[in-house]
This record gives structure tokens, C-alpha cells and sequence, in this order.
């Protein structure tokens, strides 16, 4: 482990020297993640990309992606497109990322169950804002606002999640 992983502690999330608290998935950490069973899965994720509201929100970051109208993440099990960015109309089981609430204003994307996803495995495994301070999350792994917003100026493309 270097200061440059993100490393989940019961405590948050320690990285860059600090000690960000967050909230993980309502079902806790598991080795066997299943889509919607609710827990953040245990292993060494990568960062794959930064998206953000530019509606919102100025860049975070020189790599990351605005979050358009039609911006939605699939995950529905049985779709080609399984755990992957598509565009709107869609007619698979999907989340919106342009949402009403700010839960999606800046989201790091991991790469748990991608770039070959396997049917059933979990989606959408994100860093997004939380809703309250460590309010349960579907899977996620959530931060007050601000402290995201270092998280992402701090990130880069191959960043480290360790989840134990």
C-alpha cells in the first residue's frame, strides 16, 4: 500500500495522509457481491473515470467527463450493456446519472465487475456523495460533499480502492 491508495478502514477511507469518513453498502462488505444484495464488495478496485454535473459543478479534474441528459448506467443483468455507461431511451433496467438529488453531482467509477462484466456480479459500484453522514449506500462508497471533491482532485485513472 502506498498514500497514493484509497484504503477502507472501519474508520473511512485513508488516503493522500487523511482520513476521509464515509458509508458503505447497507449489506457491508462481502467477497460474493450480487446485484442487489446491497453490499460494497471486498477487493483491490481501480479508478476508471470521473464523471461530474457540469451544471453543478466546475471540473473536478483535468480527466473528468460531464454527466449529460441522457446519461444513464445499466444494470439490468440480463443486457449486453451490463454495468456499463448508455444513453437514454433505454430499455433495460438502468439509474439515471443526471439525478434530481446531488447523490451523482461527482462520481469516481470503479472498475468492479467491468470491463467484462459477468451477469449478476453488481453495478454501478461508484464514489459519490452520500446522503447523510453514513447513510447506507446500495454498494457505493459515499463521502460528504467536500471531501469528495478532494478525493477527486486528488485521483487520476489507475488510482487504488482497497476494500479488506
Amino acid at each position: 500500500m502506498t498514500p497514493q491508495d484509497m484504503v477502507l478502514t472501519p474508520l473511512g477511507v485513508r488516503f493522500h495522509g487523511r482520513l476521509f469518513p464515509c458509508a458503505i453498502g447497507r449489506g457491508g462488505i462481502t467477497s460474493n457481491k450480487r446485484e442487489g444484495d446491497g453490499a460494497t464488495p471486498r477487493g483491490v478496485h481501480r479508478i476508471t473515470g470521473l464523471l461530474y454535473r457540469p451544471d453543478r459543478l466546475a471540473r473536478p479534474a483535468p480527466w473528468a467527463a460531464p454527466i449529460g441528459p441522457t446519461d444513464l448506467w445499466s444494470d439490468d443483468a440480463g443486457d449486453a450493456q451490463y454495468n456499463s455507461l448508455v444513453q437514454a431511451p433505454y430499455a433495460h433496467s438502468h439509474e439515471r446519472l443526471r439525478r434530481a438529488d446531488p447523490l451523482y453531482d461527482l462520481v469516481l467509477l470503479t472498475d468492479w465487475n467491468w470491463p467484462a462484466s459477468v451477469p449478476g456480479r453488481g453495478s454501478a459500484i461508484f464514489l459519490h456523495q452520500w446522503r447523510r453522514p453514513r447513510f447506507p449506500t446500495e454498494g457505493c462508497i459515499a463521502f460528504r460533499r467536500d471531501h469528495l471533491q478532494e478525493i477527486a482532485a486528488l485521483a487520476h485513472p489507475g488510482t487504488r480502492l482497497i476494500v479488506a
